[in-house]
């Protein structure tokens, strides 16, 4: 370890980036001959990169998305699925986080609905936002869970709160009576607040008779449905060709609209 007391004091202050990256100047004699502010334009962009680094993995431990692989960089336009690439790459920049707005995805089995969910997702980490990440039964399993336990208040916080959140696998189940309050009282919270990305095999119109409540149902897919970026897959299950790959072809998908498309 260099013995040097600028060394010290930045590792003292947790400046591990800008340690290393002046341990490595003082290692090179042509280093010495550089501008100051050069050292330390390096140093600070070395330690930026590590805490970058190091909250976007706490980002993604907390988010505990279902493909850690998935990622806007992964994604498989080659792939027919009628998914329109100039749209969903439109969503990169992270606007649909700030206009706190919904992306519905829906389409057969296997064509990578939740692949392409869970690379929203990591793209909202890289941009610092909190994200959660649950399929749709567990979401409901949990809560009841919390419930019983006594704290519920501290999940459902949790929930409505996060700056995305992705419900994966909507349906085919009728709700209990339980399950639409909650999914209507979690939809009420982050409407207009933050956004939320639901997956589905059903196509939108069909979420209305698995809410199985008229005034639920209404009151719910208005919420959800409105200003929603909507994609429609379709195309064959990718999984039976491609078993052996863990890649996003093997889970294309994205949603199909309520009322008109959008």
């Amino acid at each position: 370890m260099l013995n040097h007391p600028t060394y010290q004091m930045l590792l003292a202050l947790k400046l591990d980036g800008m340690a290393d990256v002046y341990a490595e100047l003082l290692a090179h004699d042509a280093s010495r001959h550089q501008d100051p502010s050069e050292w330390i334009s390096l140093m600070a962009a070395r330690e930026k990169s590590i805490r970058d680094t190091r909250r976007l993995q706490s980002r993604l431990r907390v988010a505990k998305l279902r493909d850690e692989n998935a990622t806007m960089d992964t994604i498989d336009f080659q792939v027919q699925r009628n998914l329109d690439r100039a749209r969903f790459e439109k969503l990169r920049d992270g606007g649909w986080i700030r206009s706190r707005k919904s992306i519905l995805i829906t389409g057969p089995c296997g064509v990578g609905k939740s692949y392409l969910a869970c690379a929203l997702g990591f793209e909202a980490c890289r941009q610092d936002h909190p994200v959660l990440y649950y399929r749709m039964p567990q979401l409901f399993a949990d809560l009841a869970a919390a419930r019983e336990a006594g704290n519920f208040d501290r999940l459902f916080r949790k929930v409505v709160r996060a700056d995305v959140l992705i419900i994966d696998d909507w349906g085919p189940d009728i709700l209990s009576p339980s399950e639409r309050r909650d999914l209507m009282e979690i939809v009420d919270e982050r409407y207009r607040r933050k956004s939320t990305i639901v997956t589905s095999q059903l196509p939108v119109a069909k979420w209305y008779d698995t809410i199985a409540d008229p005034t639920f149902a209404d009151a719910i897919l208005d919420r959800l449905v409105h200003q929603a970026h909507r994609f429609e897959l379709d195309g064959h299950s990718l999984r039976k060709t491609l078993q052996e790959e863990p890649h996003e072809t093997r889970k294309p998908g994205f949603a199909q609209s309520f009322g008109r498309s959008g």
